[in-house]
């Protein structure tokens, strides 16, 4: 059998048995809380069927004999150079032979696992899940099920245990769609992200010899790093018979989540201690390490109230992920862009990182947000923003944008920013999941990534200058009138400003601002004048006014004859009704 037809088939065994034995026990959201230790279980334990008697034997030789520090580098070398190992007398089959037992013994087998996997099983909360298998008397048969698939690397191999592992995943997200959104970023949106992120990027990575490294700060379940490495290898470099060392990193604060992201990697080969637990703001667990390739979709508003006092004063440190400016503490969405773009590779990294479009817009000239789109657009980081379809995700419908950011831009892109509105580029699914009614085909990546490539103003793609984001805040003051209608003075014979009448102008960096007022605002308020010591330099990117189209009035004869038409359909009507 064909490892593709297996993957096909171990996946759909897998949700078969388990919906049997666990339905009735568990709600229909809560399967795949089950069904993923489980599968990672099963996964180890018929990797390790042929090391386990040379582990067992080993640590009693030195388990009185070495500190325990010691003693698991020997473990993992008797292991045959896993990553991973146990030292119980049991094995899933092995259990089942002592049913009344089989509660202390399962205890036994799963703390025989090495320190990482247990920590790996207590992030996935498992001895809940154990206790209400044990409960509902569900345990026995539970493990009956997973025994029946046969998971060793002779019947699938890593490429196909990552294949199933994510479509358990993704069944599971899509059983709990409610949730799905926070921790799971549709592949579609991930397909878009890779195809222009790796757009340019096949002669460098196919050099021979090459390590190029993925990370993802929030990283969620591991999806968004994990189908990146397998765009590089099995799209992009599928005809290349030499392929480049993918390193994938990650962090992710939820618990459950992390530990799905460290057991894919644990159980597909991958360097399971690249993914860490944590707060990527108050404890970055990759200080000082740098990517080529960074892509995430962190939450949308969350607030960061909870790690205030360190961010602001890691703001104040010129050496600090946060100098440029703080957002409002409601929403961390660019900070996580910051935190992205401290981590850049010096000699060249590209970004892709999706957000709603507050980050686009919010705040005003001066405020932490313009400070910090001013810090990107200036430093010339900024390379493509795509406005996505709505309803992309599951958990939300609101308007959603991908932002790429590279530190080693094509010479035709330096100084300038590519805006492609994509929202027409989509089709409606047969099936709503939660909020995604809409999905991006391979079809319409293709005709998005054109737009990229091609890098030319059309309908649904523009071109502009850095400077076209920037603008001068101006602040209009009118004089202060007394009761009597005279105008009042400073002790300096100045008109005294009212700030009742006070107002703000956004006038394009690069305008006349002298000429400007007087052919916009003096006309209307002629006694006006510009505050000077006022004036904030603010950046925006505005989707709607940059793909705005104007739309004449139509005819009045063709709206008359229109409204002829319509009150002759109303009287007929009336007409039959009345009849």
């Amino acid at each position: 059998m064909s490892t593709n037809n297996n993957k096909k088939v171990e996946v759909g065994f897998i949700w078969q048995i388990t919906d049997d034995v666990l339905r009735d026990a568990f709600k229909k959201n809560e399967i795949g809380d089950v069904v993923l230790p489980f599968v990672v279980i099963r996964r180890l334990d018929c990797i390790l069927d042929g090391v386990n008697e040379n582990v067992r034997s080993t640590h009693q030789n030195f388990k009185d004999k070495v500190a325990d520090d010691k003693l698991d580098p020997i473990l993992r070398k008797a292991a045959g150079g896993l990553k991973f190992y146990n030292t119980s007398n049991h094995t899933l089959h092995s259990l089942k032979d002592d049913a009344r037992n089989i509660e202390i013994n399962f205890n036994n087998y799963l703390n025989g696992f090495n320190q990482e996997v247990r920590d790996i099983l207590e992030n996935f909360q498992f001895d809940k899940i154990v206790g209400r298998l044990i409960k509902n008397k569900l345990l026995y048969e539970m493990i009956d099920a997973i025994c029946k698939i046969d998971m060793h690397t002779d019947k699938i191999d890593n490429h196909g245990m990552g294949y199933v592992f994510e479509e358990l995943i993704r069944i599971s997200n899509e059983q709990s769609n409610e949730t799905a959104g926070e921790h799971f970023t549709p592949r579609d949106v991930i397909a878009l992200m890779n195809a222009i992120m790796f757009a340019n990027e096949k002669a460098e990575l196919s050099q021979l010899g090459i390590i190029r490294t993925i990370f993802d700060p929030a990283c969620g379940t591991g999806g968004m790093v994990n189908l990146g490495k397998k765009y590089i290898l099995d799209t992009l470099l599928a005809e290349q018979a030499k392929k480049p060392s993918i390193q994938t990193y990650g962090q992710e604060l939820n618990e459950q989540s992390y530990a799905i992201a460290k057991s894919e990697a644990l159980i597909t080969g991958e360097e399971s201690n690249n993914v860490k637990h944590g707060n990527s703001f108050s404890e970055d667990q990759f200080p000082g390490k740098h990517f080529h390739y960074m892509m995430a979709n962190p939450p949308y508003g969350v607030t960061w109230k909870k790690d205030q006092n360190f961010i602001t004063n890691e703001s104040l440190n010129p050496a600090g992920r946060f100098y440029a400016g703080l957002p409002r503490s409601s929403d961390g969405q660019l900070l996580f862009l910051q935190h992205m773009i401290s981590k850049m590779e010096r000699e060249g990294s590209r970004i892709a990182v999706v957000t709603n479009g507050s980050p686009l817009f919010t705040g005003d000239a001066g405020s932490g947000e313009s400070d910090i789109r001013k810090w990107i657009i200036e430093n010339d980081w900024l390379e493509c923003i795509v406005a996505l379809p709505k309803d992309m995700f599951y958990n939300t419908g609101i308007n959603t944008y991908i932002w790429f950011l590279t530190n080693k831009k094509e010479k035709q892109r330096k100084g300038k920013v590519q805006l492609i509105n994509a929202v027409d580029f989509c089709r409606s699914n047969k099936k709503s999941l939660g909020n995604k009614r809409n999905e991006i085909t391979d079809n319409h990546i293709a005709q998005i990534l054109e737009l990229y490539t091609e890098f030319s103003s059309t309908k649904d793609s523009k071109i502009f200058d850095n400077d076209h984001f920037g603008f001068y805040q101006l602040t209009v003051e009118q004089p202060l009138y007394d009761a009597k209608g005279k105008k009042q003075l400073d002790k300096n014979k100045n008109p005294k400003a009212d700030s009742k009448k006070r107002d703000k102008e956004n006038v394009p960096i690069g305008s006349d601002i002298e000429k400007y007022f007087e052919k916009e605002v003096l006309p209307h308020v002629p006694d006006a004048w510009i505050d000077f010591d006022k004036t904030r330099l603010g950046y925006e990117i505005n989707f709607t006014k940059n793909f705005y189209e104007y739309k004449g009035l139509r005819a009045a004869a063709a709206v008359k004859t229109e409204i002829q038409t319509l009150e002759g359909d109303i009287t007929s009507l009336l007409k039959e009704l009345l009849a």
